[in-house]
């Protein structure tokens, strides 16, 4: 099997690469979905930002890589032996990437339980699903509009409260499924039912790039890539350890990050401004922001942080009018974020402040 193409060495495609990197470090923002057209290297970057994921500690011989030092998010089957054993061993594992086929039931994606061995034999028996092999990994689904809407809701129900249970006749299973959800797909071939598009916490709209020298760029990497898989990618290896390394320290970090009361209202007065139908587009640019400042190795957010997050969490949650004749830059955004918090400032704020202005000013007479 050929080497992973670099994900440091896709060219353009920043919003794309941004939203993707801000997952990795806190996979319960929700995940992303990338639109665009043909050939503008969706599927390449799910892929690559999987294998740059730095490794992560499991439950030695757990079938769903349960964080050890997590015990509250365990298994059915981890529970069980920590029971019996009182201690369970650990190993290393890769970050994991499972490719969803658009053909995917139900069942093949939650699990199924046995529930013929549990009436004879009394004894439970569960068949592991896709989301089972994602957990703490990486869920890609290509043409996702063409997937079952069914399919859909429980797949981003399972990213949303990073659990998976199984109930049949009685009979339950539960496993952790917190995964990074990667879903691509291109718009003339049909769109997303609004439920399910907000659904995904952060949304990327791509086309091809028409800078004729990145064009050409594009061509000569992956001319080389083609050339000689391995030896390019050991080319891009430091980088690919550097953000790799820069990834795992954000992950580290992002419980950490703070926000203030300003920083809340700021989010508010943007999302209101804009008509965001819901609360959920709030939340994701709050944890998107946090996401963003554990990156950049800081505990707090700023407004650019907001204003990042917000570019990649509203597109598809406001009228694609309104949002068309802003065309809001992230700099854009964050001068209205300034502007809009300005005039969210509480008034006994407001007092306080102009009380110590006129206190100013008289002293600076009597001086």
């Amino acid at each position: 099997m050929p080497a992973i193409f670099p994900f440091t060495a896709i060219v353009g495609q920043e919003r794309m690469k941004r939203a993707l990197i801000l997952n990795a470090v806190d996979t319960r923002i929700g995940g992303v979905l990338i639109r665009g057209e043909r050939g503008t290297a969706k599927s390449t970057a799910a892929r690559s930002l999987a294998a740059l994921l730095p490794k992560v500690q499991v439950v030695q011989d757990c079938r769903f890589g349960c964080d050890p030092e997590k015990p509250g998010t365990w298994c059915t089957e981890c529970k069980e032996r920590y029971a019996s054993a009182k201690k369970l061993p650990t190993s290393e594992r890769l970050t994991p990437f499972v490719n969803l086929p658009v053909s995917a039931t139900e069942d093949r994606v939650v699990g199924t339980l046995d529930i013929e061995k549990a009436i004879q034999k009394g004894e439970r028996h569960f068949e592991p699903g896709i989301l089972a092999g994602a957990n703490r990994g990486l869920l890609y689904i290509d043409e996702v509009n063409l997937l079952d809407d069914h399919v859909v809701d429980v797949l981003l129900d399972s990213a949303a409260m990073g659990v998976n249970m199984v109930e049949r006749e009685g009979i339950s299973f539960t496993h952790p499924a917190r995964f990074i959800l990667v879903g691509t797909m291109n718009p003339e071939e049909g769109d997303l039912r609004p439920q399910l598009l907000d659904r995904f916490a952060l949304s990327v709209e791509i086309v091809g790039i028409r800078e004729a020298r990145e064009r050409v760029t594009i061509m000569e990497r992956n001319l080389s890539y083609e050339k000689d898989a391995d030896a390019f990618r050991k080319t891009w290896l430091p980088k690919e350890e550097e953000l790799s390394e820069k990834i795992k320290r954000g992950r580290e970090l992002v419980d950490q990050v703070t926000h203030t009361s300003r920083d809340l209202l700021s989010i508010a007065a943007l999302t209101a401004s804009l008509n965001v139908d819901g609360h959920r587009a709030d939340l994701v640019i709050l944890k998107a922001a946090r996401a963003e400042a554990a990156y950049e190795g800081r505990t707090k957010i700023n407004d650019h942080d907001i204003a990042l997050a917000a570019e990649l969490a509203l597109p598809h949650r406001i009228k694609k009018t309104a949002f068309a004749q802003a065309e809001m830059t992230t700099e854009q955004l964050q001068e209205r974020i300034e502007q809009l918090a300005g005039q969210s400032v509480p008034s006994d704020e407001k007092e306080d402040s102009s009380e110590s202005k006129q206190d100013g000013e008289s002293e600076e007479k009597k001086t």
